[in-house]
């Protein structure tokens, strides 16, 4: 590999130099029109370099390339042994399995730049490289293509733009009708005839020859530590066994058959209306080379839509990435340059779903981004020194929250009326801020006895972001949009964006989002030099002037204990104005634990006076909820 890497940077350095020479001494003459295609998938990754007529000039087959299982840093070395091995391209498409959002997108543009610097490069999934590889049925037809090899997938697009997708989940939580689902059904229905039947058929002799192993016995084992491709591989055991009558071989792929053509006619009903003219077209390894399972799924899709074409891919996929690379060339507003600024979109860009440009603009550089006076000889202070500035800085802040008091109180309005009307209380945010958000949400089910989906936090990059960083998650708008939809997020919530610096791409997707929904928005930020599109003014902003960290930008500090208090005071002030709280004290915890438990019955003492015996039987006969014992005794 380091050889392959230092091949490679030998070849991007002559690319920039324009000598095209490689370390070898072959000489790359200097070409026009020339297009790499890349398709990257599971088993391996197929690159052609093709010239403006058409021809091949030269193809490269080398390891898988799932985003989903690459590092950046492993992507990029993928992309240079394909760079090593072909001339410098005028443009290039970038078709990888696992690439399923913007932000993957972007990951492969990030990484083409790195490799072909200045290159315009479209990237996308390895289904829109199958899809665009042939030849087009006729202006009117949608086009849907059904996938089956170690993975499935159903995804077309109609003339107009419009895209629909079915399956793509992965062998977990999807792949239906597949290689992999076809080995795996084998492996469960062998064992299970052998347990109803006490006899091991045909098709488990099959799989015990092919496997090279002695018993069924030795099949717990094995795939406990098989692959997905592993697996996959047995479906080729079963289409054999159904070739010579295995009654067991041919219920399985039956089954399969159902799965797949059930998938595209549901994938179809999203591109055109029923009976409409659709081509489906059949691709992957399982449906290329198995042309009766082939058959088999065009005879119940043609059952079920009517009037179609069913074909298989007349030539290999990666043929899709070489075409969509070649519309770089003649589309100038197509794609974006490689590292460089967008020339154009196209539908899947981020800044058109979610808008960036209603993303708010900072007349001057954020106080988060500063630096602090005070704090620029921090590696030379006492230690003692140091904890009097740290505690100083810390100190100040509550102070600064003051000048927000009624922005706050108005926050905590929403809330409590959103609360009301059965409504919710959605934090969004990324990083520290994301975390302080699911932080104070986890809280308030065992303080208040809420239910979990009453106050929620949302983090961009999911649930490893609350332990570890997760790479470019902030900057993707579409996201924080994609998790408002899915949350069902409606008019009666209120969704509060957490933005230190105020900009974050993940928080603002999600407030576009809430707010098309019609729910109310909040933002709470430090940055007071925000300046907001008409459309997207938030109800309440929240943005103290905390001045700049102790550590230049690290907003974990005082940023972080900011947005702990602004969130501690959201909550239970809301809970109180609900009837959680009496005085001081938390009428309606969960007393889950011992701790608790003696705490609640201290609540209770307070409440009524009564000893600690009377207080705890309360309790047990209410269940251990602090205000029906409180009724109880009050009666």
């Amino acid at each position: 590999m380091a050889n392959v890497s230092a091949r490679s940077a030998k070849l991007r350095a002559a690319q920039i130099a324009g000598t095209g020479k490689l370390s070898s001494d072959r000489t790359i003459q200097t070409r026009t029109g020339i297009v790499i295609g890349i398709e990257g998938g599971g088993t391996r990754t197929v690159a052609l370099a093709v010239d403006e007529s058409g021809s091949i000039v030269r193809r490269v087959e080398t390891g898988p390339a799932n985003l989903r299982l690459l590092t950046d840093m492993k992507l990029r070395r993928r992309l240079a042994e394909v760079a090593a091995e072909c001339p410098s391209p005028d443009a290039l498409a970038i078709c990888l399995a696992g690439a399923r959002n913007d932000q993957d997108r972007a990951r492969i543009r990030e990484a083409a730049a790195r490799v072909w610097p200045g290159v315009a490069c479209h990237a996308t999934n390895d289904l829109e490289s199958a899809l665009s590889a042939g030849e087009h049925a006729g202006p009117e037809v949608a086009r849907l293509l059904v996938l089956s090899g170690t993975g499935s997938c159903c995804y077309g697009r109609a003339r107009d733009g419009k895209e629909a997708k079915i399956g793509g989940w992965g062998h977990i939580l999807g792949d239906k009708g597949s290689g992999y689902e076809i080995g795996l059904r084998a492996l469960k229905a062998v064992v299970y005839y052998l347990d109803r039947d006490g006899v091991w058929p045909a098709l488990g002799q099959r799989l015990l020859r092919k496997l090279q192993l002695n018993s069924p016995d030795d099949l717990i084992g094995w795939v406990q530590q098989a692959g997905k491709e592993e697996i996959a591989a047995l479906a080729l055991e079963v289409f054999q066994a159904s070739q010579q009558r295995d009654r067991i071989a041919q219920d399985i792929l039956k089954g399969a058959a159902h799965s797949l053509a059930k998938d595209a006619v549901a994938c179809a009903k999203k591109l055109a209306p029923r009976g409409g003219k659709v081509e489906f077209v059949f691709a992957g390894g399982v449906l290329i080379q198995q042309s009766r399972f082939r058959r088999q799924i065009a005879r119940l899709i043609s059952a079920s839509w009517g009037e179609c074409s069913c074909v298989p891919l007349n030539r290999e996929s990666v043929w899709g990435a070489v075409m969509l690379g070649r519309r770089m060339l003649e589309k100038t507003d197509f794609g974006s340059v490689a590292g460089g600024s967008v020339a154009g979109r196209t539908k899947n860009d981020v800044s058109l779903v979610p808008n960036a440009e209603l993303l708010p603009e900072s007349s001057r550089l954020s106080p988060t981004e500063r630096r602090n006076p005070r704090s620029c000889h921090l590696n030379e202070l006492s230690l003692r020194s140091a904890v009097k500035l740290m505690l100083r800085e810390e100190g100040a802040v509550a102070e600064k929250l003051f000048t927000k008091q009624r922005e706050i109180e108005h926050a905590v309005a929403l809330i409590v009326t959103a609360f009301k009307a059965g409504g919710r209380l959605f934090y969004f945010g990324a990083g520290t801020s994301g975390r302080l958000g699911v932080l104070d949400a986890s809280e308030c089910p065992p303080t208040f006895r809420t239910p979990p989906d009453m106050v929620q936090g949302v983090i961009a990059g999911g649930r490893t972001a609350l332990w570890q960083a997760v790479e470019g998650a902030e900057d993707d708008a579409s996201a924080g949009a994609a998790a408002v939809r899915f949350r069902k997020v409606t008019r009666k919530d209120v969704v509060v964006g957490i933005a230190a610096s105020g900009r974050t791409p993940f928080v603002w997707g999600a407030l576009q989002a809430a707010r098309a929904r019609g729910a109310k928005i909040v933002l709470v930020t430090f940055n007071p030099h925000l300046k907001f599109k008409a459309p997207l003014q938030p109800d309440v902003v929240i943005d103290p002037d905390l001045g700049p960290e102790i550590l230049t930008g690290s907003t974990r500090l005082k940023c972080g204990t900011a947005t702990k208090l602004v969130l501690n005071i959201f909550t239970t002030l809301a809970m109180t104005q609900l009837g959680k709280v009496v005085g001081n004290l938390m009428v309606d915890l969960n007393p889950s634990n011992v701790k608790l438990r003696d705490r609640a019955v201290r609540i209770l003492r307070e409440l009524t006076g009564s000893d600690e015996a009377t207080a705890r039987r309360s309790l047990e006969q209410e269940r251990w909820v602090v205000a029906r014992a409180w009724e109880r005794l009050r009666r």
